[in-house]
């Protein structure tokens, strides 16, 4: 595969990553083109399918696994798989797209290893783990008990931070989006250097 560059953005959930992903996608400038990802995990709401995520079975995922499609992919929960399929991306760097991810920090690492130079992977960091367990029980989308289960996840991801290549703070969220603004337009306005192809 070969094609634009690759923008990482994970961080615990909770954290502010997915609004700072959105509002990049709204700046024309930046040619980017959402990555969605594959998920076994239920619909929520009103996702749709092609659109939210690429929603399989639990059988259909691990087919998938099977045939090598994924870029990266992992067993979040028990049964409960996320990945990124290499025609995803193949599909966005066709269209002439930079593409930007949304992703756990385990396949934002794992993407940075297979593509160092064509990836930027920035980390999110919350305020605190206090901060983020208020900002989790105000989305009224998960029981206490997966609330638990994601704080727990959430002080493992947090020690991942210094393998990113930039940590942006969101303790105050204009502040954040300016300054993944800048890191993103700097980074797809770099050319990739070939020689150590």
């Amino acid at each position: 595969m070969k094609g634009g560059k690759l923008i990482i953005f994970s961080a615990p959930s909770g954290s502010g990553k997915t609004t700072i992903v959105r509002y990049l996608l709204e700046q024309p400038e930046l040619n980017l083109a959402f990555s969605v990802s594959a998920t076994s995990r239920p619909r929520r709401g009103k996702e749709k399918h092609k659109e939210h995520y690429y929603f399989m079975t639990v059988s259909e995922f691990k087919q998938h696994i099977k045939n090598d499609d994924f870029l990266e992919w992992e067993e979040v929960y028990r049964d409960n798989f996320y990945g990124t399929l290499k025609s995803e991306v193949a599909r966005l760097w066709a269209e002439g797209k930079n593409v930007i991810f949304d992703i756990d920090v385990v396949g934002g690492l794992r993407i940075k290893k297979k593509y160092p130079k064509e990836t930027l992977a920035v980390f999110v960091k919350p305020p605190s783990v206090d901060e983020l367990k208020i900002r989790l029980k105000k989305r009224s989308t998960e029981s206490d008990d997966k609330i638990n289960m994601r704080i727990a996840k959430a002080s493992v991801e947090l020690a991942t931070a210094p393998q990113f290549d930039k940590v942006i703070k969101n303790y105050d969220l204009d502040v954040a989006l300016k300054e993944a603004h800048q890191l993103v337009a700097q980074f797809v306005n770099d050319p990739v250097s070939d020689e150590e192809e």
